[in-house]
C-alpha cells in the first residue's frame, strides 16, 4: 500500500482506520454506490394498484455524514446499477445532484463522463462499493473503499475497508473519517450543533 489508506482485515489486530492527509485533500467528490453501501443489499418488491413498488431502507446516520461531505465543500454522488425511485427520492431528500442509475451497472462510463462534465479527474476521487459492478470504478479512482462486508474482489481492490457494513453506518464511518483527515470534523461538528441552537421566530 502506498499513500492511501490503512487497511482493516477481518481477524487481525490492527491500527485504527486512517487515510492520509495529502490524499484527503484532494478528494473533491464521494461516489457511493446503493444496493450494499447505501442499503444492507436487500429490496423489498412488491405491487400496489397493479404497479410495482421497490423499497429499500436507508442509514439516517449515513444521511448526515453525506450532509457533512456536502457542508465541507466535497460533491457526493449517487452511482447504481439497479434504477428505484427509492433512490430518486433519497437523493433529492439529501440534495444529490449527481445521480446516475444505469440497469447495466455501466459505473466507469458514467463516472469519467461525470467528471468530464464536472472538471474532475480520477485522481480526486473516492469511491465506495461492495460487489463486482463496483470494481472497474474502484480499480481508477484515487481512493477506493469497500464496506465491511464487501465481497472478496471488493476488498481486494480497496484501499481502505471499513468496519462497518453497507446500510449500517459504513458511509458515516468513511465521511467522518475523511473529513478528520482533512482536519475539517470538528469544526463542521460545532457548525452543525450551532445551527440546531438558533431558536425560531414566531
Amino acid at each position: 500500500m502506498t499513500e492511501t489508506a490503512t487497511r482493516l482485515d477481518r481477524g487481525l489486530d490492527v491500527a485504527p482506520l486512517s487515510i492520509d492527509r495529502t490524499l484527503a485533500m484532494r478528494i473533491r467528490m464521494v461516489a457511493l454506490d446503493v444496493d450494499g453501501v447505501l442499503t444492507d443489499g436487500g429490496v423489498i418488491l412488491g405491487d400496489v394498484a397493479g404497479e410495482r413498488v421497490e423499497l429499500k431502507r436507508y442509514d439516517i446516520q449515513d444521511g448526515l455524514g453525506i450532509k457533512m461531505l456536502q457542508a465541507a465543500g466535497i460533491i457526493v454522488a449517487i452511482i447504481t446499477g439497479r434504477v428505484s425511485e427509492s433512490v430518486a427520492l433519497r437523493a433529492r431528500e439529501l440534495g444529490i445532484d449527481e445521480l446516475v442509475q444505469d440497469e447495466h451497472a455501466r459505473k466507469l462510463p458514467a463516472l469519467r463522463a461525470m467528471n468530464a462534465r464536472l472538471g474532475f479527474t480520477m485522481d480526486e476521487i473516492a469511491f465506495v462499493g461492495d460487489d463486482l459492478p463496483d470494481l472497474g470504478v474502484m480499480r481508477e479512482v484515487a481512493l477506493p473503499v469497500a464496506v465491511a462486508n464487501a465481497t472478496t474482489e471488493a476488498r481486494d481492490v480497496a484501499t481502505l475497508i471499513l468496519s462497518r457494513p453497507g446500510g449500517a453506518g459504513a458511509v458515516r464511518e468513511f465521511a467522518e473519517l475523511l473529513l478528520r483527515a482533512r482536519g475539517q470534523w470538528d469544526a463542521l461538528v460545532e457548525s452543525y450543533v450551532k445551527s440546531r441552537d438558533v431558536e425560531l421566530t414566531p
